[in-house]
């Protein structure tokens, strides 16, 4: 599952974090902080989004650097296939290897708006882009060497860690999906590829998780697939959400956001919500997870207290 190097309690429910990297450089002292605080908690990876079509890794590999370099959580770098070359796609997947980023998240990623199919590049697939982070790797040095203090020139070797590699699963099945059983599908074939865990697309009830994954074993996958959980703190981002997944209205959730007058209270239904929603998928034996952050760590860390993953937040 996530990062070999993590080593956890054998009681304790692992779990992680997505952020994105700021919008402006005006923005990097607040993020800096809500890493730090993220990673006090003690989670397996912290993800880091990358948008679209880019040639290097820009603010995403500035974060994940920081999160490297400051802190002990291992960083996960996404990347998408959504305007590549081989040549581009290999490229960026080097400049995160020579950075010392060794787990991905690897997306197929949705065509920017008024651009049609084509526009995805010459990696067709998530599993095309599994397959080349692997490729890619094996290129470079089969070792790793650590300088030995006191040595000049000296350099202890060591057998290279390989890669891990995320991919996306889709318990409502995505939304371009044409029948049932090609999500399943398509999460064996990035299996195959060398996918090593998988994070699941949002959904709003524990039955979806639980019948997706009892689909998955039934046909043949194996690997581990972590429940993705964003706690919904407005009607706003509720409607943003259903409108980049296409999922259905959790009618329950909308009412009671809707009805609720103040913000604060908003903010408790969405992380009662996300808690209890925590709490059921973990009871049905989920490996663990990963909470939608919106680079804030309050609200995801209450999340993880209220659900008793966490000792309870002090004010």
């Amino acid at each position: 599952m996530p990062p070999e190097s993590a080593t956890l309690d054998s009681s304790r429910v692992p779990f992680s974090f997505e952020l994105y990297p700021p919008r402006s450089a005006s923005g990097e002292d607040a993020l800096h902080e809500t890493i730090r605080r993220l990673a006090d908690a003690g989670p397996d990876f912290i993800s880091v989004t990358y948008g679209a079509g880019g040639s290097t890794g820009g603010r995403s590999l500035e974060v994940l650097r920081f999160i490297r370099e400051n802190t002990d959580v291992e960083p996960l770098a996404h990347l998408t296939c959504v305007g590549n070359t081989y040549a581009g796609a290999a490229a960026l997947i080097r400049e995160f290897l020579d950075a010392g980023i060794l787990s991905f998240l690897a997306l197929r990623g949705d065509p920017p708006a008024g651009q049609t199919e084509p526009f995805l590049g010459d990696l067709e697939t998530s599993a095309q882009l599994v397959q080349l982070i692997g490729r890619v790797q094996a290129e470079c040095a089969p070792y790793e060497e650590t300088p030995i203090p006191g040595l000049p020139g000296a350099a202890r070797i060591t057998s290279r860690r390989h890669v891990n590699i995320a991919v996306a699963a889709f318990p409502k099945g995505h939304p371009r999906a044409t029948h049932r059983t090609q999500d399943v599908e398509a999460l064996l074939a990035k299996q195959a590829a060398g996918a090593t865990f998988a994070i699941t697309q949002l959904f709003f009830h524990p039955d979806d998780y639980s019948a997706f994954v009892e689909r998955a074993r039934a046909a043949g996958v194996t690997i581990p697939i972590l429940p993705g959980i964003m706690p919904i703190t407005s009607p706003a981002r509720l409607a943003r959400v259903l409108e980049l997944t296409g999922e259905d209205l959790p009618s329950e959730l909308a009412i009671a956001l809707e009805i609720e007058p103040t913000a604060e209270g908003r903010r408790e239904i969405g992380i009662e919500w996300a808690a209890r929603l925590t709490r059921e998928v973990v009871a049905a034996g989920a490996p663990g997870v990963h909470l939608y952050a919106f680079n804030q760590h309050d609200t995801v860390l209450t999340v993880l207290a209220e659900a008793g993953l966490l000792p309870a937040l002090r004010s």
